[in-house]
């Protein structure tokens, strides 16, 4: 039994080894005349099938076609994005700040020790840093009031690596603006575009000072993408008010507080200002904002005049929110708006035509929620101001033109 089983596997083997070798020999074949054909250069014309000599093609370019073909790379990675930030680059600035921060002794705050060490208060100088614009060529430049609004030293870092002291022309905590003054003169500086004529997608280009880096090599840090969205009104942060906020998905950082937003044209058409971040973030997330330029306009006009803003009007009206029973009672679709529940004699108000129980549900472009979006709202305008005050009278809709007129 067991010679039968040698012998079958013995037939087996053998026929195997036969198979294999036959199969190996027909692909050593197929592969060898694969290699010859493409070694072998064949001319297949009607008179002649036989194969010929391939002649090989001599790198015979001269250095003045590479230089062309160079040329021809260099133009197509020139774009109109490249060209702006070749532009407007000179005219960015590093700017660094000293402040003057008071800090209590944690044993004042305890009532015992108090009574032994009494009020302990600490000056101690904080450096900071950030961006800013220069916008005319004897050296006025734009930044946020955050970045260098309570400075007690000021530097600037031009992109030729000099450096200037700068002094505070004036600054405006509630809208977030500072003015700044350099001595020197024939600076390149960025113009001014408008903000009220922004594309919604179109090309926006942030540079800046994000973490310092603009020390290392005395060039600001480009980001490019586009204007995601305006009219954004963020309402009050930290005691400063914004409203008609641009947003833009070019990354911004921080540093970058007070650099430039410019569109492709090169116009400056924001200063960056914050950024919303992920929770247990710090980083960007693609959803930053500046402030447009229309708004900086105004506001930088007054700071030149008088190192200040005048907000001291009146309006001289009482207002009141919404309740659901106000809404029943004057059937209104919803609590959206304010009511008037006063106005007073010889007051902007009054001389507006505004009247006891009218509704306030829109004032220029801005949805009116509640009182206190209003008030919020008010920091937002200037003295001499003139509102359009959509309002609601009898349910009949009307306009009324209010004037912020200074308080007496």
């Amino acid at each position: 039994m067991s010679q039968t089983l040698r012998k079958q596997f013995k037939t087996i083997f053998i026929t195997f080894l036969i198979t294999l070798t036959v199969i190996s020999s027909v692909f050593a074949y197929y592969y060898w005349t694969q290699q010859k054909q493409s070694q072998i250069a064949v001319i297949d014309t009607p008179n002649n099938t036989e194969p010929k000599e391939v002649i090989p093609i001599k790198n015979d370019i001269s250095t003045q076609t590479l230089e062309s073909n160079n040329a021809k790379i260099n133009n197509s990675r020139e774009t109109v994005i490249t060209e702006t930030v070749k532009n407007v680059s000179p005219a960015v600035v590093g700017i660094t700040v000293t402040e003057i921060r008071q800090y209590r002794s944690p044993l004042s705050l305890d009532p015992f020790w108090n009574q032994f060490f009494g009020n302990r208060v600490y000056n101690q100088k904080i450096k900071g840093l950030g961006s800013g614009s220069i916008i005319s060529p004897d050296g006025y430049i734009l930044t946020n009031d955050h970045v260098a609004g309570n400075a007690v030293e000021a530097k600037v870092t031009m992109t030729d690596g000099t450096e200037y002291n700068a002094k505070i022309v004036g600054t405006d905590p509630i809208s977030d603006i500072c003015l700044l003054k350099i001595d020197a003169k024939d600076l390149p500086f960025i113009k001014f575009g408008n903000s009220d004529n922004i594309l919604i997608a179109e090309w926006s280009i942030a540079l800046g000072n994000p973490f310092g880096l603009f020390n290392v090599n005395d060039k600001p840090t480009v980001t490019v993408g586009v204007v995601s969205s305006k009219g954004m009104n963020l309402g009050a942060v930290n005691g400063r008010y914004y409203y008609d906020m641009l947003q833009t998905d070019a990354a911004i950082n921080g540093g970058n507080s007070g650099g430039p937003l410019v569109n492709s044209d090169g116009e400056l058409i924001g200063m960056n200002t914050l950024i919303y971040t992920a929770n247990g973030s710090s980083g960007n997330i693609g959803v930053g904002f500046a402030i447009p330029i229309n708004k900086i306009k105004k506001i930088i006009t007054e700071l030149k005049a008088d190192g200040k803003v005048n907000r001291n009007f009146w309006t001289g009206l009482k207002i009141q929110m919404i309740t659901k029973s106000i809404a029943k009672y004057y059937g209104l679709s919803n609590n959206k708006g304010v009511i008037i529940t006063n106005v007073e004699k010889n007051s902007p108000g009054e001389k507006a035509g505004l009247a006891q129980g009218d509704i306030i549900k829109e004032i220029d472009s801005y949805k009116i929620d509640d009182d206190a979006f209003l008030i919020n709202l008010l920091n937002n305008y200037l003295t001499n101001d003139i509102m359009n005050v959509h309002i609601l009278r009898d349910g009949k809709s009307d306009i009324k033109q209010l004037k912020l007129e200074s308080r007496k």
